[in-house]
């Protein structure tokens, strides 16, 4: 554990590093997420990283909680840096809470980070907000990536049946056998995706404890006895919107269709439960992805941008 002590016009402001949170203080993040995305409309800290706040450490995980007044008082900023990628920089998110933006608390948790990562860093800015861009100028980070997150209506949704290449069925995944297939055909078709191709045991365990996990909306491609394909479908129940989660193609059976029938699937699968609408998210520099996207009537509903150090 590390902290930084600096005064600030509105009492004493306190930054804490730490490899593991209590519950307690896991409670208090999730609360400060969630009144921040209550204000902005939208989350600041990724599912990734909010499932990173339980369950003790994390190989590469560091918490960093903000508080002000004095010891023990009021939690006002976190953030968490992640070091797991082999080659680039540790990626980060941060929040400030709502009440208490505006007196430099955004602009001393970017400074904890870059001097944590050795000045090697990636920020996340969820929803790319004028203010996250300015935060992003002052601490001399430049634009690096462009996730999109696309949606479109599903009570017009009426496609053809999904045509799969020859060989392949498809059935629903069963939770403990389907496990090591899964992450292995997973880390094949996201290799090139150090965020969701790195996934382990642990972060399936995380999600498929999660109240959303429903093993019906998971369908598996196979060829013979060899997992292929895959798509992961998620539903955000209070917003009553469906989430082509994860598609996945293993090369070797990649360029035959097999992407776009599983992904017919999933939003035939969402479409059935009668939610009104389907999102995901797509890196806005993967033209072929886009495209495909685009022609099954999904459009750009908002931006993620992530910004990182020159150094």
């Amino acid at each position: 554990m590390t902290s930084d002590d600096t005064a600030y016009p509105g009492g004493a402001r306190q930054i804490t590093t730490l490899l593991e949170l209590t519950p307690d203080q896991t409670e208090a993040v999730l609360a400060l997420i969630a009144e921040a995305a209550h204000t902005d409309g939208q989350q600041a800290i990724s599912e990734q990283g909010r499932l990173q706040l339980r369950g003790g450490p994390r190989e590469g995980v560091r918490h960093f909680l903000l508080t002000v007044g004095g010891v023990g008082d009021q939690l006002v900023g976190y953030a968490q840096l992640e070091d797991t990628d082999p080659v680039e920089a540790p990626a980060a998110e941060l929040v400030v809470h709502p009440s208490h933006r505006g007196h430099g608390h955004g602009r001393a948790l970017g400074s904890a980070l870059l001097a944590e990562s050795g000045k090697r860093l990636r920020v996340w800015a969820h929803g790319g907000h004028s203010a996250a861009r300015h935060l992003a100028q002052v601490l001399g980070l430049t634009l690096f990536r462009e996730l999109r997150q696309m949606r479109r209506g599903l009570a017009d949704f009426d496609p053809p049946e999904p045509v799969l290449p020859d060989g392949v069925t498809v059935r629903t995944f069963v939770p403990g056998e389907d496990d090591a297939a899964w992450l292995a055909a997973n880390a094949e078709a996201f290799a090139h995706h150090p965020e969701q191709g790195s996934l382990t045991q642990r972060d399936l365990d995380d999600r498929k404890a999660e109240p959303w996990f429903d093993p019906a909306g998971f369908f598996l491609a196979f060829r013979g006895g060899e997992l292929v394909g895959f798509h992961w479908t998620k539903v955000h129940a209070a917003e009553r919107l469906g989430e082509v989660y994860v598609v996945g193609v293993r090369p070797g059976a990649q360029g035959g269709g097999l992407g776009k029938a599983l992904t017919t699937i999933g939003l035939r699968h969402l479409a059935a439960q009668g939610l009104p609408t389907a999102m995901l998210y797509v890196d806005a520099d993967n033209k072929a992805a886009v495209t495909v996207y685009e022609r099954l009537g999904f459009v750009t509903y908002e931006t993620d941008l992530m910004y990182r150090s020159e150094t």
